[in-house]
């Protein structure tokens, strides 16, 4: 193994433990930027553990994918922020004065988004699999397969008009905030955020992509399972490192708006999941727009 293997995982953790201490000591840059920083290191800690259990990485194995990656993400969360100006859930303050400062901060923070769901994604596949019979997640043990091999189970039957009406209600979900009083759009945050699974994962599925419901018709969790513990983790982090930060966001969402977890209020971690569900749908949706190639996600 390489000093830079070896390293890698301690640089990553040394950032983010590093950049949390300082915020909360309220030392700059950290203080401002620690959103961004911490998500740095976590994805190089993520990525460093996944190549040395499975010598495959995201960084490492297709970096430019990653990095089509990182600015599809930007755009993506952009999506995001324009259904804010429509449902107003959150909003930010402490941002720079700068404005050049102020849209490369949010530029460095959106694209950290779905590297750092789907490199989770990965941790959680080593540390699942190190619990099995014949896993491992230490870089003493033969490396896995770059992609690990999908069980074979029959699929299960699907009636054809399924896809159709996943669509339509999909469509008409993320419709809805835009033909209601803004009173009443501040309490559609859920259709927004699963609305997307449904438009999108059964013309993934069409155009030959991966898709999450055709691993449910085939009995195939594992991207499922990966995925959904991956939202409940990062979405733990996002709200513990932007707790303490200068620069961060709060939420009015208005759903027991008084009964928090750092900044957000209980109900809403239940949305993180779904919300790791549609972070996979909308990226392979834009990635076959381009290629039915790419790096198989979350397994």
């Amino acid at each position: 193994m390489s000093s830079v293997e070896r390293l890698s995982p301690l640089l990553g953790l040394t950032i983010m433990i590093v950049s949390e201490a300082a915020t909360l000591a309220h030392v700059e840059p950290f203080w401002s930027w620690n959103t961004p920083i911490a998500w740095t290191g976590f994805i190089i800690f993520a990525d460093s553990v996944v190549w040395r259990a499975r010598h495959d990485s995201w960084m490492r194995s297709a970096p430019r994918e990653f990095a089509c990656l990182a600015l599809v993400s930007i755009l993506l969360w952009l999506v995001f922020e324009g259904y804010n100006r429509i449902i107003a859930n959150w909003y930010y303050t402490g941002l720079p004065e700068n404005a050049v400062l102020r849209y490369f901060g949010y530029a460095w923070s959106f694209a950290t988004i779905w590297p750092a769901l789907f490199e989770g994604a990965e941790l959680i596949a080593v540390w699942r699999r190190s619990g099995k019979p014949g896993g491992s997640g230490t870089s003493g043990a033969p490396a896995l397969p770059a992609h690990p091999a999908l069980p074979a189970h029959p699929a299960l039957p699907a009636h054809p008009a399924l896809p159709a009406l996943s669509i339509v209600i999909g469509a008409g979900m993320l419709a809805c905030p835009f033909f209601v009083p803004s009173a009443t759009a501040r309490f559609l945050a859920a259709p927004v955020w699963l609305g997307f699974i449904l438009l999108l994962d059964p013309i993934n599925a069409r155009l030959g992509g991966e898709s999450l419901f055709a691993d449910l018709r085939a009995r195939r969790y594992d991207r499922l399972v990966n995925l959904a513990l991956s939202g409940v983790l990062c979405g733990l982090l996002w709200e513990f490192w932007n707790y303490w930060s200068r620069a961060k966001w709060h939420y009015t969402v208005p759903i027991m708006e008084h009964l928090k977890l750092f900044e957000m209020p209980i109900p809403g971690y239940l949305g993180f999941p779904a919300f790791a569900y549609e972070c996979f749908t909308m990226y392979v949706f834009v990635r076959l727009a381009f290629t039915k190639l790419g790096r198989t996600i979350a397994l």
